[in-house]
């Protein structure tokens, strides 16, 4: 599970998709768990790997899950650690009620990522920019509207009971050139915990400021 903490911000009911150790982690964290400056939460796991065998990337995983998504919802991925953000039940209903698909959170390009993802205008709309003039890094933290994955944009069906495995990136840069998704720049403490190195790192940071670790 993501270290943001969106239980924290009333968002109790959640779903995980999991492909590699799934199993482990609906073991460790159940159905119903009772969190630490969290609370209740409810969880529903779609288990990619039980179900097909392999990972189905974030978009093959999203549109899995569709059914059981609300019109608007949050998506961030499991490895990321930013203990400080906010899902901001603002930010939702002032996202919900824009012309826009998705928002994305940006942030300073780290270590791993020099050249970012994607760029961002003063108008805050997220710019599919080419790689070398890329500014901003994608945090993983974002809102989408089920309209972002509709069917005839995406090429599967809801559920993707196919197990289709798709990137979302290439949905993402389409969505852009259409003026379709917006941004905001995050500045608060984010890792991306996508190797063994960078975990301990982050453990070493974090022991040393004597903050939790993962």
């Amino acid at each position: 599970m993501a270290h943001g903490r969106p239980g924290k911000a009333g968002h109790h009911d959640q779903l995980i998709n999991t492909a590699w150790l799934g199993d482990q982690i609906e073991s460790q964290f159940g159905l119903n768990p009772d969190l630490p400056q969290v609370g209740h939460i409810r969880l529903r796991y779609s288990h990619e790997g039980k179900d097909f065998g392999y990972a189905l990337e974030t978009a093959g995983g999203i549109v899995r899950a569709l059914p059981y998504l609300s019109a608007v919802f949050w998506v961030v991925a499991g490895d990321v650690f930013a203990p400080d953000f906010k899902f901001s039940t603002q930010h939702k209903e002032a996202f919900a009620s824009s012309d826009k698909l998705a928002h994305l959170w940006l942030v300073p390009n780290p270590a791993h990522n020099p050249a970012g993802d994607f760029g961002l205008s003063e108008e805050g709309l997220a710019l599919n920019l080419p790689r070398p003039a890329s500014r901003f890094t994608f945090s993983t933290f974002a809102l989408y509207k089920k309209e972002f994955f509709d069917p005839a944009i995406t090429g599967m069906p809801l559920g993707n009971p196919q197990g289709k495995a798709a990137p979302l990136a290439p949905l993402l840069r389409s969505a852009m050139d259409r003026g379709q998704v917006s941004a905001s720049l995050y500045t608060g403490a984010w890792t991306d915990v996508g190797t063994p190195e960078r975990l301990h790192e982050l453990n070493q940071t974090n022991s040393a400021n004597s903050k939790p670790t993962l």
